[in-house]
């Protein structure tokens, strides 16, 4: 029986591709009117999963309810409900915004008498009035991205699926991007969205990180950090190269990662003395290194969830991360 508290809820979803399993084993239980994340780098299965979700892809193994409807089944009657944006621009490049505005309106058939309102209503909400006469294809990314949620939302969708939306686009504008999400989010709409930027990721009130297809870890970003199974530490030195040579050849050591001026090194927590164990790791050629245990930030979960494997192949249904 669906619980009413969750938008999504998927036990053993799983999809092969010949040979390859692009998804495997995932369940997901993803709470109405908030952001849920994706985290993964290509050929996770992010992209696989969101496409299994909204019925353009027929699991091989497990079941969904999306919104009280079982998928595989009678994934029709969701898409009216459902809004899907790509990392890709979509859209009718030769049309103007406000035509592609008005041809989504009519693909969704929403009701004539609120059209017009409902698309001066984005165009002020999206800050697209200025280009309403502009042909799509002519326009910055920043600005496809806006009209791509524009027309991704039109028909006020309980649940918007976002596929990597922010990859071709500047700082400011995945900023600007996300104030809109808070915003949908806010008003009753539950939003999944993948991305392999750690502080997008940040920004979701739950968190899912796939790795080769299995959710690695799961949970409030925050509290997945604060709960990492691993000992984070940062070593300063005048010889960091020497140092750094020294850290990746032990078998102990979990990740070396240098930022400027510091060495940033996970361990594991059966370490007892992990702080001592590095400075005399490092003390021939640093004996003045200095070594201070810091908080751990999402890409160390990141690393520490997936144990440092690379994917074993692209998702074959073209993933981009």
């Amino acid at each position: 029986m669906m619980n009413t508290e969750f938008a999504i809820e998927a036990r053993g979803l799983s999809k092969d591709f010949g040979a390859l399993r692009a998804v495997d084993g995932l369940d997901l239980d993803v709470p109405r009117g908030e952001i849920y994340g994706f985290l993964g780098p290509n050929g996770s299965g992010k992209s696989t999963t969101i496409r299994m979700l909204c019925g353009l892809l027929t699991p091989s193994e497990g079941s969904a309810t999306v919104l009280g409807v079982s998928v595989p089944g009678k994934t029709q009657s969701l898409k009216p409900r459902i809004g899907y944006m790509t990392q890709r621009f979509s859209l009718f490049g030769d049309m103007t915004v406000l035509e592609n505005l008005q041809f989504i309106s009519e693909i969704y058939s929403f009701p004539r008498r609120d059209r017009a309102r409902r698309i001066e209503e984005l165009l002020d909400n999206y800050q697209l009035q200025q280009q309403r006469r502009q042909l799509a294809g002519t326009m910055s990314g920043g600005q496809k991205q806006r009209l791509g949620l524009a027309c991704a939302v039109l028909h006020r969708p309980e649940l918007l699926l976002l596929d990597e939306p922010t990859s071709a686009v500047d700082p400011q504008s995945r900023r600007d991007f996300w104030a809109n999400l808070f915003r949908l989010a806010e008003g009753g709409t539950t939003i999944m969205v993948s991305t392999h930027y750690m502080d997008e990721a940040e920004r979701c009130h739950r968190l899912a990180i796939l790795d080769r297809g299995r959710v690695a870890a799961e949970g409030v970003p925050r509290r997945l950090a604060r709960d990492i199974d691993a000992v984070v530490l940062e070593v300063e030195c005048r010889s960091l190269p020497a140092a750094r040579r020294r850290l990746a050849g032990a078998g102990w050591v979990r990740s070396v990662t240098q930022l400027g001026s510091r060495l940033h090194v996970l361990v594991g927590r059966d370490e007892p003395d992990p702080a001592e164990r590095l400075r005399a790791l490092v003390a021939a050629d640093c004996p003045d290194a200095a070594v201070e245990r810091v908080p751990a930030t999402l890409e160390d979960v990141f690393v520490a969830a997936t144990g440092f494997s690379a994917p074993a192949a692209r998702d074959p249904v073209g993933e981009a991360a």
